[in-house]
């Protein structure tokens, strides 16, 4: 028996990167996985693999800023589960310039993606967590213990020149994370935030790895120049940018039986490294 077996997983942008490591470490430890990603052929292939794994997943394409993702990422797991053990807002991307020179749709954009959409997404869960709660309540005397994980960064907690929106995104998600806490405790819910530091992903790759990223019709630059991703593993006590797989980890943690008591708090996973 493993662990987290039978538990329903919900993990936004979870098709590559960060949020696919988190949903192969979930999966590998017996959670049942909704996947989600923009690209389709993505989100399938990270399903597959979950699948290889001895547990189903299901496929959720789509937009998290959307103004029906919410509803649609909970009902997907609904439909093929019936309930919700436990939630990961982790898709996100970053859209850097220096303040005077970020528009209102950079902006936007960052608000959006990483604290309007985790908001939707718990907002169309609570029913569903609050009802099996109570009736969990009503037959046992206490509701099984369900997980919220959403993934902030140091530069929410420090701020980052270069970064006013996704700074102002993931220091918000601190806010909601706390305040969420405090409103889904009476149905034994645990609420709590990852600050992610240097990971290596499409997102901190140097100029050879460097891609872009469509979002809405516009291509973003992905990644770093190679000077700053050098200056970053210089500042970094550890010596060296974290993986994906150790990001997850972070998050792996805060979904064991052994962390059932901790809520509110915000791991920094980052090696050392402060902003």
């Amino acid at each position: 028996m493993k662990i987290l077996d039978g538990k329903i997983a919900l993990v936004s942008g979870s098709g590559r990167g960060i949020g696919k490591a988190i949903a192969l470490k979930l999966a590998g430890n017996g959670a049942h996985v909704v996947v989600n990603d923009l690209d389709n052929d993505v989100a399938q292939a990270t399903a597959a693999e979950i699948e290889a794994l001895g547990v189903r997943a299901v496929v959720c394409v789509g937009d998290v800023t959307a103004a029906d993702f919410g509803e649609k990422f909970v009902a997907a797991a609904v439909d093929a589960f019936g309930t919700i053990d436990i939630i990961v807002n982790n898709a996100g991307y970053a859209w850097d310039s220096v303040l005077q020179k970020t528009s209102d749709e950079q902006w936007m954009a960052m608000l959006d993606v990483h604290l309007s959409a985790p908001f939707r997404i718990l907002r169309a869960a609570q029913p569903v967590i609050a009802t099996a709660a109570k009736a969990e309540i009503a037959e046992h005397g206490r509701a099984q213990r369900r997980t919220v994980v959403n993934i902030s960064s140091v530069a929410g907690l420090g701020g980052n020149a270069g970064q006013a929106g996704y700074a102002a995104g993931k220091a918000g998600i601190v806010g909601l994370t706390k305040t969420v806490m405090k409103e889904w405790g009476r149905y034994n819910v645990t609420v709590n935030a990852v600050a992610f530091g240097a990971i290596m992903t499409r997102m901190t790759a140097g100029e050879a790895g460097s891609s872009t990223i469509n979002v809405k019709g516009k291509d973003i630059k992905a990644g770093v120049s190679d000077e700053i991703l050098e200056a970053m593993e210089k500042g970094i006590p550890l010596g060296r940018a974290g993986t994906p797989e150790e990001a997850a980890g972070a998050v792996y943690l805060l979904c064991l039986p052994e962390a059932d008591y901790i809520t509110g708090q915000v791991i920094v996973a980052g090696g050392g490294w402060q902003l």
